[in-house]
């Protein structure tokens, strides 16, 4: 008998694989110390490794595209779309949320569209995932234009605080957040939130859902706590290119923040592909209709 049954073979909930598509330049820790000049683009290198081990284990994700890279690399677009993972928006220039005010997020989203207009031919983005997890009570205005501008859901709330964001007390599960508390669940919400993984025991909450927790925990500490998530709901991972990429360039930055972006990039691919061999995974949209949280896209 095996001892250590899958998620799949034991009927728990699906995951949700997804992937910021940015360059190394544009994350926060990095923008202000390096520029697109300074070394090449690793979002192609990056992109194509994440799809080969998706394609190696039969599995579909969901792409958040910065709109700066759909307009640089309009074949990568494309190429994501044809191996049958679904589009959704990263912004344009991975702004975070809080150094823009409603119109100039709008302008992001109608931007981020025409980009994918001009590399698809339509842009069939429902879903959003804010730059650097920048939705929080002092950004929660974001989620009245989400609506306005067309998207359905949101993937944008780390549900505990961290250094650059997070926010405190949010469900770890799917939820509609409350106009007036963007930690309350309203049935009548205009956007369905659908959290990055964090899990808990008792009152205390543990960050697994990629990116540097998920270069940074041991694999058996990351594989049980996702163990115990996947038996209660479906969970959310993400990950970059540039994780993913041997040549991603490096700059000078302080210790802190070269630890959170540099340590253990080696052992990224090696643990996606542990993950996927272990987890159902699908898409965001996919996860949200079965659950009965969005209608079926047209």
């Amino acid at each position: 008998m095996n001892a250590d049954p899958s998620p799949a073979s034991a009927g728990w909930h699906p995951a949700a694989a997804t992937f910021d598509i940015e360059d190394w330049f544009h994350p926060e820790l990095v923008r202000a110390h390096a520029s697109a000049a300074a070394g090449a683009s690793v979002v192609r290198e990056g992109t194509d490794a994440i799809l080969a081990a998706l394609a190696k284990r039969s599995q579909r994700a969901t792409f958040f595209v910065l709109g700066d890279v759909a307009r640089r690399h309009p074949e990568l677009v494309r190429a994501i779309a044809a191996a049958g993972h679904e589009l959704a928006c990263h912004g344009m220039t991975h702004q975070p949320l809080w150094s823009l005010d409603r119109e100039g997020f709008r302008a992001e989203l109608r931007a981020f569209r025409g980009a994918m207009n001009d590399a698809l031919g339509h842009d069939p983005s429902r879903g959003f995932r804010a730059p650097t997890f920048s939705l929080d009570r002092g950004t929660a205005w974001a989620l009245d234009v989400l609506r306005e501008e067309g998207f359905t859901y949101d993937s944008s709330v780390f549900p505990m605080r961290m250094r650059l964001y997070g926010v405190a007390g949010a469900p770890l599960g799917i939820y509609r957040p409350g106009a007036a508390d963007l930690a309350a669940h309203d049935p009548s919400g205009a956007i369905v939130e659908f959290p990055v993984a964090v899990g808990s025991v008792g009152p205390l909450r543990l960050p697994v859902a990629g990116g540097f927790y998920l270069r940074v925990l041991p694999f058996p500490l990351l594989r049980a706590t996702l163990d115990g998530i996947a038996r209660q709901r479906p969970f959310v991972l993400y990950l970059h290119p540039w994780e993913c990429a041997p040549s991603v360039p490096r700059v000078r930055l302080s210790p802190a923040d070269a630890f959170i972006t540099y340590t253990n990039l080696g052992s990224v691919m090696r643990k996606l592909d542990r993950l996927l061999a272990r987890y159902t995974f699908t898409t965001m949209s996919d996860i949200l209709e079965r659950y009965g949280h969005l209608g079926r896209a047209a």
